[in-house]
């Protein structure tokens, strides 16, 4: 439990969550990193001992992502590493600790991107494979598309070296219960409306970078939505929607999916710098707080120089953020 307080620091507020401040341009020489685990957090309610625990399951993420980036990988390969971490945490939504579809099975999305060569890779729909952000790899580098869906992806993780798991591997008591409160809504009469509780309507983790080398990706993982229905796809695994990266910035989405993919989040986040001008903090600023609305969801990027920013308009968002200037933090709230 001491190693919150050795390695996290402070908290950085909402207003103040970046590595450099909006009109900065100063050169970041090294690595930057920042991660997620979701929008729709804990109450701040929540016990203390609670709290700690998600806190420190950031900290082991973002702590491995610092050592790898620090001695010189690259940052695809820690965007994968690190959310392949967060997928077999079960406090998260992605792989282990997923939410249950409508069914009571685990449907898992995945996508990820290089910056440099806008190569790109996604999963959706997938039952089987335990880390499904190194499908999305595999589909990246072993085909010549971008997304492959449900069977037609579990049949492409047949003919390659993914770790495959029973459905029931994902399962867990919290998500479980989450499952069975949606299903009582939607028998009392709510059966096209969303989950009354933002915590049941999304979760998602995400890692973005720049290395030594100046290179930028994107990595983001999920469960979808509690109770989903009818196949459901939400933002995670489209390309420019819930992930994106370019030669601009890195971006990692997490909220309501459907709102993400109306406004082309991650992408429209680099072509605010691109063609508008704008720093990384007032693009990802202006998007999260007058694009989206309340309660939407939030999310962390990189910019080429290095800046980081994690920006989200509901009551909390996991995230952690880190640099070779020595910066080291995690959070769940605004202070």
């Amino acid at each position: 439990m001491r190693l919150i307080s050795l390695l996290v620091g402070v908290v950085v507020p909402f207003a103040l969550l970046s590595c450099r401040s909006a009109g900065g341009g100063t050169k970041l020489d090294g690595w930057a990193l920042a991660i997620h685990g979701g929008a729709g957090t804990l109450s701040k309610n929540t016990p203390p001992a609670k709290r700690q625990e998600y806190e420190e399951a950031l900290t082991v993420a973002l702590a491995y992502g610092r050592e790898r980036l620090a001695r010189g990988d690259s940052a695809l390969d820690v965007c994968e590493a690190v959310v392949r971490i967060l997928e077999d945490d079960p406090h998260f939504n992605a792989g282990k600790g997923a939410v249950y579809n409508e069914k009571g099975e685990h449907e898992l999305d995945a996508s990820i991107m290089d910056g440099a060569t806008l190569r790109c890779g996604a999963v959706t729909g997938v039952r089987t494979v335990k880390n499904p952000i190194s499908l999305a790899r595999l589909v990246m580098e072993k085909t010549r598309h971008v997304l492959l869906m449900g069977d037609g992806a579990e049949q492409f993780a047949d003919s390659q070296t993914v770790e495959r798991v029973p459905n029931t591997w994902f399962d867990t008591e919290h998500r479980k219960r989450a499952l069975d409160e949606v299903l009582k809504e939607r028998a009392s009469g709510g059966a096209m409306a969303a989950p009354r509780s933002v915590q049941h309507g999304y979760g998602t983790v995400g890692c973005v970078a720049r290395d030594n080398a100046g290179n930028l990706a994107a990595a983001t993982s999920t469960g979808g939505m509690t109770g989903k229905r009818w196949g459901r796809i939400g933002d995670t695994p489209l390309i420019g929607a819930g992930n994106y990266a370019d030669g601009w910035a890195a971006v990692s989405c997490t909220g309501t999916g459907e709102q993400f993919m109306r406004h082309v989040v991650g992408r429209t986040v680099t072509a605010r710098m691109e063609f508008g001008g704008q720093t990384l903090e007032q693009s990802a600023r202006a998007i999260v707080a007058d694009t989206l609305q309340k309660d939407d969801g939030g999310l962390i990027a990189v910019d080429r120089d290095g800046n980081l920013t994690a920006q989200w308009n509901s009551e909390g968002m996991y995230h952690g953020l880190a640099d070779a200037s020595g910066r080291f933090t995690v959070g769940i709230f605004a202070k």
